[in-house]
């Protein structure tokens, strides 16, 4: 029988206590202030490597969950809501030099934040019923894409109404629609600032016991940890697509195993990838992909970890100045910031490359990517030199036509078709709510 798995601060200290899943889920930040992280990470077992590669992501799905969520949910039903969740595909896309795309934008609102949020909506509904809890407030930032696919995911799904933070002029067009057109349970409020400012009202309403407690407040940010627990899956997902394009044995073999470049915003998406390492998947080397907001790839080049106000980019949802998981990073190191820096590679781009990179992608590969996913075609080009026999796996994180003004700037405005859902969007009238940059204000 599994054991019910315990999860710990950060800023735990010795003698602290454990939270369960619940409480971790629902209550999103420690009362220390710090992030919910699982208390033990161990390897899969030997098993499970037998026939992994010729397995579905929704079989396997709830063998690398499990673990991880512990007894507070049967397999049973982990392997019902993963059936719910995952119900579209990972696509590999071979580029050039054994480098790839991985896709993971072919969900509801194509973006790779439907893996976390569907699956978030999904366990938060199991456990409301499994606690009897009457009412959950989803308060939510958004910087790009995850404000949308949690409107998606949470939409009329009962006793859940969802509360959406976004900064003004700071998301595309389309991603503005996805945010605003649902009605019913989904409320979106327009902030006269920064994503930085929507992400400090979201952690200080949180951080009001009271507060949070009288409107039933969870998160849907990474800061939770049901957020952040799926997206492990695309990682095993793509080295699993990898290793069946490349006839490669179902055993891990570590010689083969792939570089993986992370487009990176608030760094959710590469500590799950660190996650799914500690969990035996073989990486072969980490690389982070930013604009602008260079904080994590100035700190790896060797200089002190500063946070720093952000700067607006055409990769808009990689926005962040002060990316609250790196917190994580650190504590799965243990604050070993040598081994750190020698696990992840980091590299930044401004926007006048970004474009060329979408142009040049387009001209010599035929592919049109979206600007996250060109700051990680940049940095696997980088990367290419240092690492000539592994695969590299670049995170593609959402569709490009998400981004039509950018890409038309890049490319003009003959090479983009739009999806019919993103279509349908453009002629839906979208309700936000103004309101001014403090928690008070909230």
């Amino acid at each position: 029988m599994r054991q019910e798995t315990c999860f710990v601060s950060t800023r735990a200290r010795p003698g602290d206590a454990r939270a369960p899943l619940s409480t971790a889920v629902f209550e999103s930040l420690a009362p220390s202030g710090g992030l919910y992280m699982p208390s033990d990470l161990a390897p899969l077992p030997t098993g499970f490597w037998r026939n992994w590669p010729d397995r579905p992501l929704t079989e396997y799905a709830a063998d690398i969950l499990a673990p991880l969520l512990g007894s507070a949910i049967t397999h049973t039903d982990l392997n019902h809501i993963c059936r719910e969740a995952f119900d579209f595909p990972v696509v590999i896309t071979p580029l050039k030099d054994s480098i790839h795309l991985v896709e993971l934008f072919h969900g509801p609102t194509l973006a790779f934040k439907d893996f976390g949020a569907r699956f978030m909506a999904q366990l938060i509904a199991h456990l409301a019923k499994s606690t009897n809890r009457s009412q959950t407030t989803i308060l939510v930032a958004t910087s790009g894409d995850t404000g949308g696919a949690v409107a998606s995911a949470f939409h009329r799904v009962p006793n859940v109404r969802v509360v959406i933070l976004y900064p003004k002029g700071g998301v595309s067009k389309l991603q503005e629609k996805q945010l605003t057109t649902h009605g019913d349970n989904i409320s979106a409020l327009c902030v006269d600032g920064s994503f930085d400012d929507c992400q400090y009202m979201a952690k200080s309403t949180f951080a009001d016991h009271a507060l949070s407690t009288r409107h039933g407040l969870a998160s849907a940010n990474s800061i939770n940890l049901a957020r952040l627990l799926p997206q492990t899956l695309y990682y095993f997902e793509a080295a699993r697509l990898l290793a069946r394009s490349e006839t490669q044995t179902a055993a891990a073999d570590t010689s083969l195993a792939p570089v993986f470049v992370v487009p990176s915003g608030n760094f959710g998406n590469l500590t799950a990838g660190i996650l799914a390492q500690r969990l035996g998947l073989p990486v072969h080397q980490w690389v982070a992909a930013t604009n602008r907001n260079d904080t994590v790839p100035t700190f790896l080049a060797g200089a002190p970890y500063q946070p720093r106000p952000s700067v607006p980019t055409l990769s808009n949802a990689m926005d962040v100045g002060a990316p609250n998981n790196f917190e994580r990073i650190r504590h799965l190191f243990q604050n070993n910031e040598t081994a750190i820096r020698q696990a992840i590679h980091g590299f930044a781009f401004d926007d006048p490359s970004t474009l060329e990179a979408i142009q040049r992608l387009h001209r010599e590969c035929g592919t049109i990517v979206d600007p996250h996913t060109a700051v990680g075609c940049l940095a696997a080009e980088q990367t290419r030199a240092n690492h000539p026999s592994h695969p590299i796996l670049i995170l593609a994180t959402a569709h490009p036509a998400k981004f039509p003004e950018t890409i038309h700037t890049a490319l003009g405005h003959s090479h983009l078709s739009t999806p019919d859902r993103l279509a349908k969007l453009t002629l839906l009238p979208g309700q936000s709510t103004p309101i001014a940059p403090t928690p008070a204000a909230l």
